[in-house]
């Protein structure tokens, strides 16, 4: 007998409950977004404006803003959407509920925005898997799996099959239907800088979480967005689990795979993953990252010294980057890195590559 799947239906009063929005209002203006022209004017009848959203959401009167536009150039360059505030808020409200229905649902070793994991445990997961593979197997191989233009990619057809999968409640389907479709990309794929969009692309990607992992068998597997990284044992078991994977991405969720991205390799040789060059036995950033600190620092020091930037600006930046070095065996790079910036401190090397999680 085919297990009963459990559908929520009574969500929408939960996403618009006022303490809801007033909740995901708190976390748009967070930081210093608070200071932003928009997050000013909406602060000075937040009351009044929050009031006047959750009548919209009630009534069903409620319709998605123009987008603004920007681009980005790191990690690489893209056109992000980004939603004004009003709709923000939407979003942020609609993220708190719907996190809790899948968290039962996405695999464990899925990281992309969820709660407790991220890049840096999805990297350390792929290191743990290598190491385990490397007692267990007689030729570990990896798989690496990447989706061509992902975000814009998306089928919202087969998204919003999806969506029903788990969730019956008529009204918060016509609210996820109106923010994916309200999408400036065409009539493919969901805007990058939506909040929603991380949900949405986990739920879509969880199908091929649960297709690897419960029909294929395959034990160690991570998943971040639409990066998967995956250990075999065997060339002929790689080759067969790259070749699976692919077409199950075409037939079944219409993605493509990058090419140049998508590859197997031994084990020994390591993988970039998640912002690192991982191996069994150690891990490094990668030089993508490298460039980018030493081009960031320089152009920022240069700021510094003509009174264009303030010093705790510069040190926030540089420490954020060596947050994330520290979870790598990099402390000799860092050291070599900020040597030219006195003002930058670097910790011992028992810092560095020591990072585990419970």
């Amino acid at each position: 007998m085919a297990k009963k799947v459990f559908k929520y239906d009574d969500l929408y009063e939960k996403i618009i409950a006022f303490e809801n929005l007033e909740y995901a209002y708190k976390q748009v203006i967070k930081g210093e977004r608070k200071f932003k022209p928009d997050a000013v004017l909406f602060s000075m009848l937040s009351d009044l404006n929050l009031v006047n959203l959750w009548r919209d959401l009630k009534t069903g009167k409620y319709q998605v803003g123009k987008y603004i536009r920007f681009k980005v150039y790191e990690p690489k360059e893209r056109w992000i959407s980004a939603p004004t505030l009003r709709d923000k808020i939407v979003q942020f409200a609609v993220h708190y509920i719907i996190k809790d229905v899948y968290k039962g649902v996405f695999v464990s070793d899925s990281y992309s925005c969820i709660e407790g994991k991220g890049t840096h445990r999805a990297a350390h997961s792929v290191q743990r898997d290598l190491r385990i593979a490397e007692r267990e197997y007689k030729d570990p191989w990896i798989v690496s799996a990447d989706v061509k233009k992902f975000f814009y990619s998306i089928d919202r057809s087969i998204l919003k099959r999806l969506l029903r999968k788990k969730i019956m409640c008529r009204k918060t389907l016509w609210l996820l239907d109106l923010i994916i479709d309200s999408s400036p990309e065409g009539d493919v794929g969901i805007p990058l800088g939506n909040v929603t969009s991380q949900d949405l692309a986990n739920i879509y990607m969880n199908e091929v979480d649960q297709y690897a992992q419960r029909f294929l068998g395959i034990r160690y597997y991570n998943r971040y967005a639409d990066d998967i990284i995956a250990v075999v044992d065997g060339k002929k078991a790689a080759q067969t689990l790259k070749r699976d994977l692919c077409r199950f991405l075409n037939e079944r969720l219409n993605l493509s795979e990058h090419e140049e991205k998508t590859q197997i390799f031994p084990h020994a040789q390591g993988v970039n993953a998640y912002g690192y060059k991982i191996w069994a036995s150690h891990m490094l950033v990668r030089d993508q990252s490298k460039r980018g600190v030493k081009r960031r620092m320089k152009s920022m020091d240069k700021k510094l010294s003509a009174g264009e930037i303030e010093l705790h600006d510069v040190q926030q930046s540089a420490n954020s980057w060596i947050g994330h070095a520290r979870h790598s065996n990099s402390y000799n790079l860092a050291k070599k890195i900020f040597s030219p910036y006195p003002y930058i401190d670097i910790e011992g090397d028992e810092y560095f590559g020591n990072r585990r999680f419970n």
